[in-house]
């Protein structure tokens, strides 16, 4: 875990007497048709604009100087503009951020009757690349961009305007902060973290672990594929691969899954689960092994093994673009292994978290995988996060989470 720091960037003002960048001919088109990124290759990078603080909050005008509105700006990174308000005066300070903040809140309780969701989910909730899940109580907050983090005591006091949570962590240690030029770090915001929290989710009981953990310490993406997945488990075996604190598997085994096999590199997220099965009295239906993913599904084929279910959820395999071609290899053989362990007639559930894997491609690895295994099925549906990770109409490569529920013959 990252040190705790505190953000070493000057805050900005929220006055609206801020600095301009002019973009290149033809720079506005993608901006008037709504896409909220400016790319560095858009801007006429004059001196003063390469000058300029990673994250200052910025005016930007056309060619012609049309404002075209307000943005956080940083010179270093491919992406050098996003965009807050098409209002190029407009005043970006906690009130802006609890109106953003309540139009995101408003929807999710529509959407869910806990308090257990992804709160904010970056661009298409009007907070570019921010990350607000809530755990009840608890919110954690992940910052990627240098205009946010200078930002922050404004959006941390419109949070407590809008919530008033009891403990706010901040997350902030993914590797995008390092795109920005900004330092990681996790600390407390306000109150106290002692160990796991524990959430509800479609009416089982889990532990996360948001210090610890992966990302937040919860996947509130894969809720609704979870429920989809538990429907089918009554009365059968169920295997989860990469079952982290085990989203699938917990609720197979709640749904009546008379015995649920779940796998995990992380022998802490293993306990936790287990910890989490004896909340929901399913403990003596789910065995918990600490190995890694393509040896135990090897293993497990050679033991002659065969489940009605079986769940391969990995983490992303495609880092970046230059892992593209080994990262679909990847899915692909992940693919014939997991097949090859479902009973005739049964179903596997298989999904890529990876930004970089386009839906198609990420479908034929499925397909080739399938055929590799020597089996043969059908494709029930194709989908990907839950409501609470909105998608932004312009950035379609948000949508980062691609599964597919197949029957297998």
């Amino acid at each position: 875990m990252v040190p705790a720091m505190q953000s070493s960037l000057p805050q900005l003002s929220p006055q609206t007497d801020r600095p301009t960048v002019v973009l290149k001919p033809n720079g506005h088109k993608r901006v008037l048709a709504g896409h909220p990124w400016i790319y560095s290759n858009e801007v006429a990078m004059e001196p003063a604009v390469k000058a300029l603080a990673p994250g200052s909050l910025v005016r930007i005008v056309s060619h012609e100087r049309r404002p075209l509105g307000t943005a956080i700006f940083n010179p270093q990174p491919l992406i050098s503009a996003r965009m807050l308000s098409r209002d190029a005066n407009a005043v970006i300070d906690r009130r802006f951020f609890a109106a953003r903040l309540n139009q995101a809140l408003a929807l999710r309780e529509r959407l869910f009757d806990a308090p257990f969701y992804r709160l904010v989910h970056a661009e298409a909730d009007g907070l570019p690349g921010t990350i607000l899940d809530r755990f009840g109580a608890v919110i954690v907050m992940q910052v990627n961009t240098a205009g946010m983090e200078r930002l922050l005591p404004e959006l941390l006091a419109a949070l407590d305007e809008v919530l008033a949570p009891e403990v706010v962590l901040l997350r902030n240690d993914s590797a995008a902060r390092t795109l920005e030029g900004i330092d990681s770090y996790c600390r407390l915001a306000k109150g106290t973290l002692e160990g796991p929290i524990e959430l509800i989710e479609n009416g089982v009981r889990f532990l996360a672990d948001p210090r610890e953990g992966q990302k937040t310490g919860w996947f509130f993406d894969q809720r609704a594929n979870r429920a989809f997945v538990a429907r089918l488990a009554k009365d059968v075996r169920v295997l989860d691969v990469y079952s982290y604190t085990g989203g699938f598997a917990l609720q197979a085994a709640s749904a009546g899954a008379t015995e649920v096999l779940a796998i995990d590199r992380s022998q802490g997220a293993l306990d936790l689960a287990a910890q989490a099965a004896a909340l929901n009295s399913v403990a003596e239906r789910c065995r918990f092994r600490r190995g890694d993913a393509f040896e135990e599904l090897q293993r497990l084929a050679a033991a002659g093994e065969r489940f009605d279910i079986v769940v391969a959820d990995p983490p992303a395999f495609v880092k970046s673009r230059k892992d593209l071609n080994q990262g679909a290899r990847a899915y692909r053989k992940l693919a014939r292994l997991a097949a090859g362990l479902v009973r005739r007639g049964g179903f596997l559930f298989i999904a890529s978290c990876s930004h970089n894997m386009e839906p198609a491609l990420f479908a034929e690895q499925a397909r080739r995988g399938l055929v590799d295994a020597g089996r043969g099925g059908r494709i029930l549906f194709s989908t990907g996060a839950d409501a609470d990770h909105p998608v932004h109409p312009a950035l379609p490569e948000s949508a980062y989470l691609k599964a597919q529920l197949l029957q297998v013959d």
